[in-house]
């Protein structure tokens, strides 16, 4: 689904990617891990678009399609879903008017109509369901006055309306208190399938007990220097960055 060749990027001259080689497949679920400065939110912010940053080399693909000379916009009508590590406060607009305009968006991307009301309304009922997302809470403005945990689980209530194809959390566990985190991890789970593909992005492990990966990487002065099964997650928890960085050194 998701091809990375070679991939450099840049944001005011300074090198962050140098070199990130990944690929993943519809119905998998992949952790990318590393110590901070690591380059693993500048991945998540060039893979969907994110303007500020400059692509010096290399190929992203999704779906076979290269995603090069399309925008932040045009990515998410692909598919591709970005949930912020510091979600955006958009007081006077509300959760509920926000997601449809998205949906609606999206669909006129690609040539639809606006979906139906009705088909809106149930859509929202049961996605708000699942997630455990009380019925007022819809009505708030985005974000604002949101707790952190409140934030992100309205960001995995967009994905759960927009059904992404390849769906990035950005550090979705910070700022989760244990109850918050289950709630979000168990509507992650719920969401993919075999059509979609996850990239969770973390420094711990704790949110992998929740949402196991088939793939960690460790990404380290912009590159992904270790690869494993969710066992590698483990040692990460237990060794820390430290000895990764010793063989890199090595």
């Amino acid at each position: 689904m998701l091809k990375i060749k070679d991939l450099h990027a840049s944001i005011d001259d300074k090198d962050i990617l140098r070199g990130i080689n990944l690929e993943i497949n519809a119905g998998e679920v992949h952790a990318i891990m590393g110590p901070n400065g690591s380059g693993k939110s500048t991945l998540a912010s060039v893979i969907s678009g994110h303007e500020d940053y400059d692509v010096s080399q290399g190929s992203i693909e999704l779906e076979g399609e290269s995603l090069e000379d399309l925008s932040a916009e045009e990515r998410a009508h692909k598919g591709v879903f970005l949930s912020f590590q510091y979600p955006v406060e958009i007081p006077g607009v509300s959760v509920t008017n926000f997601v449809k305009t998205a949906i609606n968006e999206s669909r006129k991307g690609r040539g639809l109509e606006d979906m139906p009301a009705n088909e809106m309304l149930q859509k929202i009922r049961e996605k708000s369901e699942l997630l455990k997302i009380d019925r007022k809470f819809l009505s708030r403005s985005l974000n604002d006055g949101f707790s952190g945990g409140e934030k992100k689980r309205n960001e995995i209530f967009q994905m759960a309306m927009l059904e992404p194809k390849l769906a990035i959390l950005d550090e979705t566990d910070s700022g989760l208190d244990i109850d918050a985190l289950r709630i979000v991890a168990d509507g992650v789970n719920t969401l993919k399938n075999k059509e979609n593909a996850v990239i969770v992005i973390t420094h711990y492990q704790r949110l992998l007990e929740y949402i196991v990966p088939d793939f960690v990487h460790v990404l380290y002065n912009g590159r992904i220097v270790k690869s494993g099964g969710k066992e590698l997650a483990l040692e990460l928890e237990a060794k820390g960055y430290d000895w990764i960085k010793s063989d890199v050194i090595a």
